[in-house]
């Protein structure tokens, strides 16, 4: 009876095992990372470097401030993370069968990861653009805030204010975005691993830690020009006449250009760095303890 037990869920747990941990170590890392996330939006948002932003949300806000948007956080995870790293192992699981059991080489890993990326993006821009508008909220004039009690509130009311279609507006940059974040945190991290563990002989904690951070880099730095372009898109506002300030991201993408050169893609780069490669970091290790726990109790 108890073999029977255990081997019941065999033939649905293998199959929802990879979203279920990739979801749950995404949230566990978004608890950590949130203050840091409303930082890296405020800085986007034009209100000065990390230090005046910090110390003016203390000063006005108080510490509740770093946690807004964390349920809308949450869902991201919940949607996001669940998909693109649920998907990405059954995607390279079905490349390395195809590949008679032999390793795959990067750039196979690379576009495993890319499509992970656009299936997670997709699943999850609801919960991206409540995000963002969650952490915008504070820095509009009151007569324009929207005033979202939380993520689902959030939802409900760009549905019934804007339409469904709304839910996606900006999804076009979130799903580039989350293709070339996927690509470089995930095919650097895999050449990282095998560098630092076959190379420099580490062990599995240090080379966590030492490939996290190095994805973490190559993530921040391939993702955050499409971030940036999202963020402007997301949370812009129409003038008294009615009209966006960007038609779309291409043209938010040029006038940034023209405003502001390359460099003005990458605002806010060693905060968002700094957020990237810890969640990352703290996503990877999450997942192995999970994976660790399951395997004690026979999961």
């Amino acid at each position: 009876m108890g073999d029977e037990k255990k081997s019941a869920p065999s033939g649905v747990w293998p199959t929802v095992k990879p979203f279920v941990n990739g979801g749950a170590s995404g949230m566990l890392a978004t608890c950590v990372i949130q203050p840091i996330d409303m930082i890296k939006v405020r800085i986007q948002l034009g209100q000065g470097s990390a230090a005046q932003v910090t110390s003016t949300m203390l000063k006005n806000e108080g510490v509740a401030a770093f946690y807004k948007g964390l349920s809308a956080g949450l869902l991201r995870q919940a949607t996001y993370t669940t998909a693109r790293l649920g998907s990405f192992r059954i995607l390279t699981t079905k490349a390395i069968e195809a590949n008679d059991g032999k390793p795959l080489p990067l750039y196979q890993k690379a576009l495993c990861g890319l499509t992970a990326g656009a299936i997670g993006a997709t699943v999850g821009s609801p919960a991206d653009l409540a995000l963002i508008r969650m952490q915008a909220d504070a820095t509009l004039p009151a007569a324009q805030r929207r005033n979202y009690t939380n993520a689902f509130h959030a939802l409900y009311r760009i549905v019934a204010d804007e339409g469904v279609l709304a839910l996606w507006k900006g999804a076009g940059p979130t799903v580039v975005r989350a293709m070339a974040l996927n690509m470089g945190m995930l095919a650097s991290y895999d050449q990282s691993v095998e560098f630092f563990k076959d190379s420099l002989g580490l062990g599995e904690a240090a080379t966590v830690v030492g490939a996290s951070t190095v994805s973490g880099f190559f993530a921040s730095a391939c993702s955050l020009p499409f971030d940036y372009v999202k963020t402007q898109i997301q949370k812009m506002q129409p003038d008294a006449e009615g009209k966006y300030p960007y038609t779309g991201s291409l043209d938010c993408a040029m006038k940034t250009l023209k405003a502001g050169g390359p460099l003005k893609f990458y605002t806010g780069f060693p905060v968002y760095c700094v957020r990237i490669a810890p969640h990352v970091m703290m996503t990877w290790i999450f997942l192995n303890q999970i994976q660790k726990l399951e395997k004690s109790y026979g999961l």
